[in-house]
Order: C-alpha cells, then structure tokens, then sequence
C-alpha cells in the first residue's frame, strides 16, 4: 500500500463483519486479514456473530486468543445484517471503517487499494467486476441495482457489494434501520459525502450457504426503498446560517 493514507491523517483501520453460522469460514477469514500488509497503520478485525447456532462464536473466541486484533461481538439472538453492521460500526475506533461479508467471497486483498482510493473522499464503494454468483442470483443483483439507483439516486452501481471503506466522520450518515446496510452509499449521498468506486475481487462461496440477500427478500427491500424515498423527502439539509 502507498504511504497516502498515512499522509491523510489515518492511523488506525477497523475491518468490521457481520457473520451468521460462519463457522466453517472464521479461521481462514482471519488469517487472509491478518496476512495483510498495511504499513504505519493498527488494525482492529471487530466480527459480530448475529445469533449464530453452530460454532461461529467458538471459534471466534479461539481466534482472539490467537491474533490480538480480533475483537469478537456477539447478538444473543438473530437479529439481521444491517443490525450487525452497525452493531460493529459502532463498536469501532478506527479513522477508517471497512465493511465487509464474512463468507469470504469479498477479498481481503482489495483492503489496501480500498485506502489508497480513500485518499481525496470520504467514502470508498467496491463493485464486483466478475461476480462468481450463480447466472439467477448475478441479474437478481442486476435489478436490483438498477430499481435502487432509479429511487436513490447515489450513482452507485453495485451497492450489494459489501467491501467498502469510510471515514469516521461518515458513521453519524447511517440512521439506525433494519435495512440500511443495503443503502449505505445513499446516505452516504444525502450527507454530501464525496464518494469513488473501484472494481474488487468477488469469489465464489466454496463453503457455508448464503443466509443474507436472497430473493425472499425482495418485499423488504421494495418496502426499504420506500422508506428511504420518505427519508430523503422529509431530511432537513443543513443550510447557511448568520447570526446577527
């Protein structure tokens, strides 16, 4: 990695993941992490095991004794993706938080040219330039993307890909919803954050099944575009203000 986020004032980089029944996946997760080379700066891995029934939370306790950088976080029940997120969002310290899926088909690897494009915005978006999903699950995303960007607006042409990177100041931007981790970049947008993408590495799934983002979905998300239409409509934007 370039020292440019160094220069930018970063020093510390939380990795923060949602799992569910990951159990056969943690281990190598944390290692591909940890092999990283991110010079100058701490790493925090924040993994929030959302309720999981086999032994996700096991093994994760074993990689913290393991690797000092994990910092396993735990929902006593089920409770979503976007929860989790912003569950490990929150529970952060990082100058930069980067999101990521923990069924590793996102790739560490693309954590350092995260940073790099990091430098002159505030938000980093990856967008998946070969997905390695099934031909149903690839034009499912493709619809989706494209009813999103007709309601929202963001520009954003792969926001289900979640392997991003933002800066501290941006966490105030996500309101506390179930759902919100499929518009990240739209509020992102409302803010006026200055966002850029790149393209990532997406791989395919060799273990596990996909618990999030499935077609049984789509009525929830049809509901949280809506919702979203009605937050933009009503959000009172910050204006020039003189006091006399």
């Amino acid at each position: 990695m370039s020292e440019a986020s160094g220069q930018s004032g970063i020093r510390k980089i939380s990795i923060v993941v949602p799992v569910y029944n990951e159990a056969e996946n943690i281990e190598t997760l944390v290692s591909e992490i940890s092999r990283l080379e991110i010079r100058g700066l701490d790493v925090e891995i924040i993994i929030v095991d959302d309720g999981s029934t086999d032994d996700t939370w096991r093994i994760l306790m074993e990689c913290r004794r393991k690797c000092s950088a994990v910092r396993p976080v735990r929902h006593t029940v089920n409770m979503g993706q976007s929860a989790a997120m912003l569950t490990g969002i929150h529970s952060s310290s990082g100058d930069v938080i980067v999101t990521m899926d923990g069924d590793l088909q996102n790739n560490p690897a693309d954590i350092p040219r995260l940073l790099d494009a990091l430098e002159g915005c505030d938000v980093v978006c990856g967008y998946r330039f070969k997905r390695r999903d099934s031909l149903s699950r690839r034009w499912a995303s493709k619809i989706a993307n494209w009813a999103r960007n007709r309601i929202t607006r963001d520009g954003v042409r792969d926001t289900g890909c979640s392997l991003k990177a933002f800066r501290r100041s941006c966490i105030g931007d996500l309101p506390m919803l179930d759902g919100v981790h499929r518009f990240m970049p739209a509020y992102f947008a409302l803010a006026g954050r200055r966002i850029t993408e790149i393209p990532v590495d997406h791989r395919p799934r060799s273990r596990g099944e996909s618990k999030y983002g499935n077609l049984s979905r789509l009525p929830r998300t049809v509901l949280d575009l809506i919702g979203f239409a009605w937050y933009r409509r009503r959000l009172i934007r910050p204006v020039k203000i003189e006091r006399g």
